[in-house]
């Protein structure tokens, strides 16, 4: 799985995790402390992104992904989100 997000501009940026990362951490929460803060992601599968990269600056969240999975957040830290999930 990888972490699709824009920014202000529109521009498509691809997230993929490292092994790592997703052995300690969900997808989600990956994305929570990678994603700029405020930004939406969507968590998306390899097959959904184009293999041309011809015209890559060029691609867009496709609509049919639908709305956002999440938004990036302020906290830069695994422990931060974590703890921030704690006291919800």
């Amino acid at each position: 799985m990888l972490i699709v997000h824009t920014d202000t501009t529109g521009f498509v940026y691809v997230t993929r995790p490292t092994l790592e990362a997703l052995r300690d951490h969900s997808l989600e929460t990956i994305a929570l402390k990678d994603v700029p803060e405020g930004y939406p992601f969507w968590l998306v599968g390899e097959a959904e992104i184009p293999t041309d990269r011809t015209f890559r600056n060029a691609w867009e969240v496709p609509e049919d992904w639908g709305p956002p999975d999440g938004y990036g957040s302020r906290f830069n830290t695994f422990e931060e989100i974590e703890d921030a999930q704690d006291k919800q």
